[in-house]
C-alpha cells in the first residue's frame, strides 16, 4: 500500500468518524423516541407510540409548536420580500454605498449569533423598548434574511437580462417585467430562500432566549425548559418531529425548486 492509498484511507476514516459524531446523536433520539422505557433511555423496552400520544395532549408543547410555526411561517414570507429586494438592488442597481449595503446585510452571518442576540437586546434595553413578539419576529428576519438573499442573489446573477430588456422593448412596464418575467424565472430561488428562512427560525434557539417575551415559549425553548427539570421520553418524541420537519422541510422546498426549474 502506498503512501498516497493510505492518506485517503486515513481522511476516509476521519470523514467517517466526524459524521458518526455529528449523526449519531439525531440517531438516538430517533431510536428513543419509540421506545418503550418510561425513563427515556436505555435498555430498549420494546417498540411504542405512546409518547407521541401523550405529546398530543401536551397543552404547553402544542402551544409552543402553533407559535414556532407562526413565528417561521412570517419570517418566511418577510424575509423572501426584503430578500428579493435586496437581492434585485445588489445585481441590478448601481447606487453609492452598494458595497457598504453589501458587507451590512452579511453581518449577521458574520457576527456570532450570542453576541448578535446580546447586542440587539441591549440596544432596545437602551431605547427602553419591552421584548415583544414582533420583535422577536423582527429578529428571526435578521437572521434568516442573509441566507435568503445569498440564495436568490445567485439565481439572479445566473439570468440574462434580455429577457426583462425584450418585456420592456414590449412596451411592459418595471413592475409587469418583475412580475410576470422576473418572478418566474426567481421561483426556484424564493421557494429555497424562502423554505430556508422557515428552518433557520423554527429551529432557533440561541437568539430567541434572549427576545422572547416573558410567557412567550417557541417549541425549541419550551424542549430546553423540559431538559431542566428531567429527559422525559416526549422530549425524544417532540425531537424526533423536529427533525422530520427540519429535514423534510428543505427537501421538498430542493424538490420543487428542481421541478421548476426543469425545460420544459
Amino acid at each position: 500500500m502506498n503512501a498516497e492509498s493510505l492518506s485517503w484511507r486515513s481522511l476516509t476514516v476521519l470523514a467517517a468518524g466526524v459524521y458518526l459524531f455529528l449523526f449519531a446523536p439525531l440517531f438516538m433520539t430517533a431510536l428513543l423516541a419509540f421506545n418503550g422505557s418510561q425513563f427515556g433511555g436505555f435498555p430498549l423496552r420494546g417498540f411504542t407510540l405512546h409518547w407521541f400520544v401523550v405529546l398530543a395532549h401536551n397543552r404547553p408543547i402544542i402551544a409552543a409548536l402553533r407559535i414556532s410555526v407562526f413565528l417561521a411561517l412570517a419570517t418566511a414570507i418577510l424575509s423572501t420580500a426584503c430578500g428579493v429586494a435586496a437581492a434585485m438592488a445588489l445585481v441590478r442597481l448601481e447606487f453609492t454605498g452598494k458595497n457598504w449595503f453589501r458587507v451590512l446585510h452579511m453581518a449577521p452571518i458574520l457576527l456570532p449569533e450570542t453576541a448578535l442576540a446580546l447586542g440587539l437586546l441591549l440596544f432596545l434595553h437602551a431605547l427602553s423598548l419591552p421584548r415583544s413578539l414582533a420583535l422577536l419576529l423582527l429578529g428571526h428576519v435578521v437572521l434568516s434574511l442573509p441566507y435568503v438573499v445569498l440564495v436568490v442573489q445567485s439565481r439572479l446573477t445566473g439570468l440574462s437580462r434580455s429577457f426583462e430588456e425584450a418585456a420592456q422593448s414590449l412596451g411592459a412596464t418595471a413592475a409587469q417585467t418583475f412580475r410576470e418575467v422576473t418572478l418566474p424565472l426567481l421561483a426556484p430561488a424564493v421557494m429555497a430562500g424562502g423554505l430556508l428562512a422557515f428552518t433557520i427560525s423554527f429551529d432557533n434557539i440561541t437568539a430567541t432566549l434572549f427576545w422572547r417575551p416573558a410567557g412567550v415559549e417557541t417549541l425549541p425553548t419550551e424542549i430546553y425548559s423540559m431538559l431542566h427539570t428531567s429527559i422525559s421520553p416526549e422530549v425524544n418524541a417532540v425531537g424526533m418531529l423536529m427533525i422530520i420537519l427540519t429535514t423534510v422541510t428543505p427537501l421538498l422546498g430542493a424538490a420543487a425548486a428542481r421541478y421548476w426549474s426543469r425545460p420544459d
